[in-house]
């Protein structure tokens, strides 16, 4: 049996706690505490996320997202193959090291995807991003901690309690979207975005690209007009 190895340990800002890097043969996992939060082996929902979104942008010549987490980079490179070369993506990553381990032992998985012209990395807070924006995105993608009902980081509840809604509807242009990737459902997430005002689909997504592993949920929402 091969043993997962330790590669590197992570402070997450503003008492956040600790993100740990591993790696088992091929496979890379990040860990915070026993929760695992990604996994090189599981990137077909976290895919999804992007495609599901570039989907409804394909009337928009030149859309902008935001991209919030970036994780081992799979939302990212499949909004990049999936938006159009005048796209201009955001990426906010709350973690430094996170994006030295995209560029270190995870060079293989990121490929070129952060030296894309059409990519602007931040290293920050998304949320902060999102309450100075007005009618900024077309779309916003969040992908942090394992969703609406964080294990990880209590700030991270502000991006999905009602005032984080309210404040991604004016960062969003008009007919724009907000896409939230879950580890599982949440049906006082639903009832939230409801009453924030939100048309909200709910697609249950696999874990893997091949289509197997167990079942992650991607909420798209608009804003009502």
């Amino acid at each position: 049996m091969i043993r997962w190895v330790h590669l590197d340990t992570a402070i997450v800002p503003d008492e956040g706690g600790e993100l740990r890097l591993m790696q088992r043969g091929t496979e890379y996992s990040i860990m915070s505490g026993s929760i695992e939060l990604m996994n090189s082996r599981l990137s077909g929902s976290e895919e999804a996320l992007a495609t599901l979104v570039s989907d409804r942008l394909r009337d928009r010549p030149a859309p902008k997202v935001l991209i919030g987490g970036y994780g081992m980079g799979f939302t990212l490179r499949a909004a990049l193959a999936s938006l159009g070369p005048k796209a201009e993506v955001t990426v906010a990553e709350l973690v430094p090291a996170v994006l030295v381990w995209a560029r270190g032992p995870m060079a293989h998985l990121t490929g070129d995807g952060l030296d894309d012209p059409r990519v602007r990395v931040v290293e920050g807070d998304v949320t902060r991003l999102i309450g100075s924006a007005e009618a900024a995105w077309d779309a916003i993608l969040l992908d942090v901690d394992n969703g609406p009902e964080g294990l990880s980081r209590e700030a991270n509840d502000r991006l999905y309690d009602r005032e984080g809604l309210d404040a991604a509807r004016r960062a969003l242009r008009p007919g724009g979207i907000l896409a939230v990737w879950s580890s599982s459902p949440s049906p006082s997430f639903n009832q939230r975005l409801r009453k924030a005002g939100y048309r909200i689909e709910e697609h249950r997504v696999r874990a893997r690209s091949t289509g197997g592993g167990g079942r992650h949920m991607i909420w798209l929402a608009v804003p009502s007009a």
